[in-house]
C-alpha cells in the first residue's frame, strides 16, 4: 500500500500539479491587484460599480414581500471575470507566446527520421513475398 503511494507521489505529474496550485494562488494575488488597481478604476470612469446591487427585477413573493433578483451583481461578476481574463491574456499569455516563438526561432527543432508504421511494414513484406513467388 505504501509502495503504491510512494510511486504515486514520486511521479512528476503530482509534483507539477502541486507547484501549479501554489503558483496559481500567488498568481491570483497579482491578477487581482492589477484588476483592482487599473481595470476597476477605468470601469468606474463610465459605470458606478457600487450601485449594481440595487439593479434588479422586483417581484412580489407568495407572502406579499417584495423580492429583487439582483441582476446588477451578476453583471458586476461578469465584468470582473472579463477584466481578469483580459488582464491574464494580454499581460501574461501574449508575451509568453511571443517569448516561446522567439525561442523556437532561435532553436529550430531537428526532425527525427520517423520509422515506418506497422501497416507499412506489413505491406512491404507482402509485396516482397509476391515478388518472390512470381
Amino acid at each position: 500500500m505504501f509502495k503504491g503511494f510512494k510511486e504515486f507521489i514520486s511521479q512528476g505529474n503530482v509534483i507539477d500539479l502541486a507547484v501549479a496550485v501554489v503558483i496559481g494562488g500567488a498568481f491570483t494575488a497579482i491578477v487581482n491587484a492589477v484588476v483592482s488597481s487599473i481595470i476597476n478604476p477605468l470601469v468606474s470612469l463610465f459605470f458606478d460599480a457600487d450601485s449594481t446591487g440595487k439593479i434588479g427585477i422586483p417581484t412580489h413573493g407568495i407572502y406579499g414581500q417584495e423580492v429583487t433578483f439582483p441582476i446588477g451583481d451578476l453583471i458586476s461578476a461578469i465584468i470582473s471575470f472579463l477584466a481578469v481574463a483580459l488582464v491574464v491574456y494580454f499581460v501574461f499569455v501574449v508575451p509568453m507566446n511571443k517569448y516561446k516563438e522567439r525561442q523556437a526561432a532561435k532553436n529550430p527543432k531537428v526532425e527525427e527520421p520517423t520509422l515506418p508504421t506497422e501497416q507499412e511494414l506489413l505491406i512491404e513484406i507482402r509485396d516482397l513475398l509476391r515478388k518472390q513467388q512470381a
